[in-house]
């Protein structure tokens, strides 16, 4: 069912068993999960089903420290969420990213890959991926020509990623609208959150549109499914009753933002050009393909953060600008123009050149986690959007194993490319000075905002718990990427997705 919340009499009261603010990836996930139980599901989603620049503006805010794109253009703000532009990389996240590692601080979740195993299965339904399976031995069985790098498998191993078409403002669309116990309320800003006197649970909440109606809304259990960066916002925002916000008593709501640095890091020249199809991918062509990464072993041996290399050719890289560089349009539709007619620039520009080099030198891009920092965090700004809300404001900051990770990934990947006489390693200027910490500019973040609402045991170090419900209040959790206590190497959405599943089955139990 589906109601648009601006035709609503003002002042309206909605009520149903759950209420999931947000339908983008988490919000929808779970409320395929509820659908033909015996349960009301409230959906709030505050776009429409398009593009509403009015809506997307509700965004924007500010940035500070390492520069960042607009906030305005890095989501995407209406039924569908960030699947609108997102490139559909999956894989799940390794164990030693779960563990806690006493090279990287503030690491160690409160679950373990194992935990999340039956949830990854069903997420790949959700997102319409193949089997559960991640093994380079399984894949090189089912696709022709993936023939690996002979690199010595106890310091390199091959990362293997799948890949979804799912854009889910299509695909569940209709599924979402026929549902007879979900209620889908689109326009339905959500704009305060109303805790009970003694602050241990949510009593309702307030929303708003671009008219001046609001709208309440009463539930047993609240989900706030918007994002890493609007579901602290929200919970800060929330602070009629708990003044430093609602789960913010440690001050650790906001905290810790991350990000996947992806930068291109090093050129691999080839002896020869290498017969093989395992590190390329095409989109909605590639079933599978794989990334080169570090052991578990070898990351502790040297103490760095987990990530991986893709290979794009040179002859096209050296090309083109990176991303930080041009989608810096507060418009997403603008910034994707200019990204999209930036690779049509560089793609000539690489034709020019010929093809002599292409099948033997590449440039070598890395995805890596970023280390947790407290420091690195969003908090609210001064400036209040057009519902009256104070917009967020980001503070995007590394630490220097950021750095060094990646330096000591390319010296390893030059060491074993020369022993098995495949190749050489050249890193770019800016990674050659080991006392250097800093980074350029043009450093890619992949839109993967994860942290600040993270999960731990302990409220002092975290917002939710191992089910990510918020500490010290009984109904209200979150969803997404936010709850991430690292951020590994793979793109987010498979494990958010899974995470999703998993806090659904909770509150179901809880009901």
């Amino acid at each position: 069912m589906h109601i648009d919340a601006r035709k609503l009499n003002n002042k309206s009261i909605i009520e149903g068993d759950i209420c999931i603010v947000g339908a983008g990836t988490a919000g929808i996930s779970i409320a395929l999960e509820w659908m033909n139980s015996p349960y009301k599901v409230i959906l709030l989603e505050g776009g429409g089903f398009e593009y509403d620049d009015q809506v997307q503006d509700l965004n924007g805010g500010k940035t500070t420290g390492q520069k960042y794109f607009p906030l305005k253009s890095s989501r995407l703000r209406y039924f569908g969420g960030t699947t609108g532009h997102w490139a559909g990389m999956c894989s799940p996240l390794d164990h030693v990213d779960f563990r806690k590692r006493d090279w990287v601080p503030h690491s160690g979740w409160p679950i373990v890959k194992e935990d999340l195993d039956p949830f990854y299965a069903r997420a790949h339904k959700t997102l319409g991926l193949g089997p559960y399976e991640y093994s380079f031995d399984y894949w090189r069985k089912e696709i022709p020509n993936l023939n690996p790098f002979p690199l010595d498998d106890k310091v390199v191993w091959n990362k293997m990623w799948q890949f979804s078409t799912a854009r889910f403002g299509n695909l569940y669309r209709e599924t979402i609208l026929k549902a007879r116990n979900i209620h889908l309320y689109t326009y339905a800003n959500v704009v305060n959150l109303e805790a009970s006197e003694g602050v241990n649970s949510i009593r309702e909440a307030q929303t708003r549109d671009h008219s001046g109606k609001t709208h309440t809304v009463r539930a047993k259990h609240f989900i706030l499914a918007c994002g890493a960066i609007q579901n602290a916002r929200m919970l800060l925002a929330s602070n009629k009753q708990a003044p430093a916000g609602l789960g913010n008593q440690n001050d650790v709501v906001g905290r810790y933002f991350m990000e996947h640095l992806e930068v291109s890091s090093a050129e691999l020249w080839l002896t020869k050009p290498f017969p093989t199809d395992l590190y390329n991918w095409s989109y909605g062509v590639t079933r599978a393909s794989a990334e080169l990464a570090i052991t578990e072993e070898t990351q502790e041996q040297f103490k760095i953060l987990n990530g991986t290399a893709s290979f794009a050719p040179l002859v096209f890289a050296k090309h083109v600008k990176q991303r930080m560089e041009v989608w810096q349009n507060e418009d997403p539709r603008e910034s994707a123009k200019n990204m999209f007619a930036e690779w049509d620039r560089a793609g000539a520009e690489a034709e020019k050149e010929g093809t002599g080099s292409i099948q033997r030198a590449y440039m070598l891009n890395t995805r890596i986690e970023q280390a947790p920092n407290p420091n690195s965090r969003v908090t609210l700004g001064s400036e209040k959007d057009g519902l009256g809300v104070p917009r967020a404001s980001l503070n995007w900051e590394f630490t220097p194993l950021d750095k060094r990770s990646i330096r000591k990934i390319y010296e390893l990947l030059g060491q074993q490319m020369g022993i098995a006489g495949l190749g050489r390693v050249k890193l770019l200027e800016f990674l050659r000075d080991e006392n250097n910490y800093t980074f350029p500019d043009d450093t890619n973040g992949g839109w993967h905002h994860m942290g600040t609402t993270r999960m731990s045991e302990d409220p002092k170090k975290g917002v939710v718990d191992a089910n990510c419900q918020v500490h010290g209040i009984q109904n209200l959790h979150v969803a997404g990427s936010g709850c991430f206590t690292t951020s590994g190497a793979p793109n987010p959405t498979l494990t958010l997705v899974s995470l999703s599943i998993r806090l659904s089955d909770y509150v179901m139990g809880k009901m």
